[in-house]
């Protein structure tokens, strides 16, 4: 656990770093991305962007993607329209879960706020990450990867 910290205090770090002054999406979210999957390992890492009521693909890295989600379908749509993170164990125990990989096996979505994660703002994004193997995503993940988008909300929307 204590290892798992320690790459999210150097993840975070670098993330700060790497987007300080930016403000293109793109290369934001491509770099972000980026460094959250060589940090962390995990399969999958990509943003799906708010465009009425889809998301729409934006930068990831990671195998091909499913181009468009609607509001409240799969893991993705879900945490939006719940409003908030969404730890998935087994993909396949998710009702309605949309298998863009059929290698994915858990998930963490991640809302993407236009003010400070307070639930006030309005999300305009969510960041999805995929692992190959069950249960990869904890209360840890959680919580650190809040903090990463709230640091990406900040730098895009603040």
């Amino acid at each position: 656990m204590e290892d798992k910290v320690r790459k999210y205090e150097e993840l975070a770090a670098q993330v700060k770093s790497l987007i300080a002054g930016e403000s293109n999406e793109v290369s934001v979210l491509a770099n972000v991305s980026a460094a959250i999957r060589e940090q962390m390992g995990f399969f999958w890492v990509g943003f799906y962007l708010v465009e009425g009521e889809q998301l729409v693909l934006g930068p990831f890295q990671g195998s091909v993607a499913c181009y468009r989600i609607p509001y409240g379908k799969g893991v993705c749509g879900s945490a939006w329209a719940e409003r908030r993170t969404l730890v998935v164990p087994d993909v396949e125990a998710f009702p309605g879960h949309i298998a863009c990989s059929s290698l994915s096996r858990s998930e963490i979505v991640v809302p993407l706020w236009t003010q400070a994660g307070d639930g006030k703002g309005s999300v305009w994004g969510v960041l999805d990450i995929d692992s190959t193997e069950l249960s990869t995503f904890d209360e840890t993940d959680r919580v650190w990867l809040e903090k990463i988008c709230e640091l990406v909300s900040q730098c895009l929307k603040g």
